[in-house]
């Protein structure tokens, strides 16, 4: 078992090629975890004009079972020692995967399903779950075993120490790297008294460098082993993460950062990475 609590790592499989990525991901999650999976398919009636009878509706019930049997085979046969179980459902993707994530140690999803708009960062399902799911939701994008590092936002908040606590995790897990960036020019992020250092980058620079390095140093210890980069870079949190993100395997940030309005599920930072990151994107919050 990892450090994050959960029986069982979770998918949802529609059948597209986003939803292809991310079974591939979760199998190799759970393997590496030595946790079960559970791969889920939510089925509903897909046109705009109601079922013409039951015989209708019925073959559409067919239809996603018949979807959901298929990713269960592929999991099955990219890895045949892995405990495997079925999920189906009727009603919206999102509503029942945040369900289903309560009890997971981590969703997996691609981030666009067979709906939703082209051109879209991301579909309605992952930033739904993204912003309401119970463990750690990664959306995939692009490639499953991209071998880039894992990189990690970091901003002093509790969701970004659980970020951190994720980012070393996975990188460990699966023999990666870790680059923990820091932006600087975050407000919340810089003590009253230092405020005068905003007119001065370089003194601002080498406090937030020492700041980033006293936040990462426990998880540098406790994984020795895992090789570990600090980035301190001069821009907004969300440009300085997109910059960084550019050829990483994974991008982790937390749910939401030390700025924001009070009651969203998920800040502006990690909702624009889910819909504008070069890779696939990890949502992490802190345990309630």
């Amino acid at each position: 078992m990892t450090s994050f609590d959960g029986t069982y790592v979770l998918v949802g499989f529609d059948g597209s090629p986003g939803a292809e990525h991310a079974l591939r991901r979760a199998v190799e999650e759970a393997r590496t975890r030595r946790l079960p999976l559970t791969v889920c398919h939510a089925w509903h009636w897909p046109y705009p004009v109601p079922p013409s009878g039951p015989e209708a509706l019925e073959t559409a019930r067919k239809m996603g079972r018949h979807t959901l049997d298929h990713g269960v085979f592929v999991a099955r046969r990219i890895c045949p020692a892995l405990a495997v179980r079925p999920r189906f459902a009727a009603g919206p993707a999102s509503a029942i995967l945040i369900e289903e994530s309560e009890n997971a140690a981590l969703a997996v999803v691609g981030s666009h399903g067979r709906g939703g708009f082209a051109g879209l960062g991301a579909g309605s399902t992952a930033l739904q779950l993204g912003a309401y799911g119970h463990c750690p939701v990664m959306v995939m994008r692009g490639d499953p075993g991209a071998a880039g590092p894992i990189v990690v936002g970091v901003d002093g908040s509790t969701s970004s120490e659980a970020a951190l606590a994720f980012a070393f995790e996975e990188a460990a897990l699966h023999g990666r790297s870790v680059r923990a960036v820091f932006a600087c020019w975050e407000a919340e992020a810089i003590a009253s008294a230092e405020m005068g250092m905003l007119r001065d980058p370089e003194q601002l620079r080498t406090l937030s460098g020492a700041r980033l390095e006293r936040t990462v140093s426990p998880w540098r210890e406790k994984y020795a082993y895992v090789e570990t980069e600090t980035r301190v870079i001069m821009r907004t949190p969300r440009h300085a993460l997109l910059e960084a993100a550019v050829g990483a395997g994974l991008l982790v940030v937390g749910d939401r950062g030390l700025g924001g309005v009070p009651g969203l599920r998920l800040g502006s930072v990690s909702h624009a990475m889910l819909l504008h990151a070069p890779c696939s994107v990890a949502v992490v919050r802190p345990r309630r």
